[in-house]
């Protein structure tokens, strides 16, 4: 059974920085593309990045040079560098595996809140 498990949320205030961590764990086989989706209050969930196994990247054009995506295969882990945030990025954020063309694959992270507030 695959658990991800997620950590880095919290409060931060306009212009600050966070950074997002998820560690995966279980019967794991592939190294698979990962990637971090976000949900605030009323709307729908969305992709914010993904990392292919080879490293490849894609982002949403609202994070787009704000944000970075990367992992590390041998600790089976996936990181979301969050630079310059802002109010709008506030968002329950969820790590999840087996992404494949913007779709999600079938296991999530419990999410983590991120709130940037002044």
């Amino acid at each position: 059974q695959v658990q991800l498990v997620e950590s880095g949320g919290g409060l931060v205030q306009p212009g600050g920085s966070l950074r997002l961590s998820c560690a995966a764990s279980g019967s794991i086989f592939r190294i698979y593309a990962m990637g971090w989706y976000r949900q605030a209050p009323g709307k729908r969930r969305e992709l914010v990045a993904a990392i292919t196994s080879g490293r490849s990247t894609n982002y949403a054009d609202s994070v787009k040079g704000r944000f970075t995506i990367s992992r590390d295969n041998a600790k089976k882990t996936v990181s979301l560098q969050m630079n310059s945030l802002k109010p709008e990025d506030t968002a329950v954020y969820y790590c999840n595996l087996g992404v494949v063309g913007g779709q999600p694959g079938d296991y999530w992270g419990q999410g983590t809140q991120v709130t940037v507030s002044s």
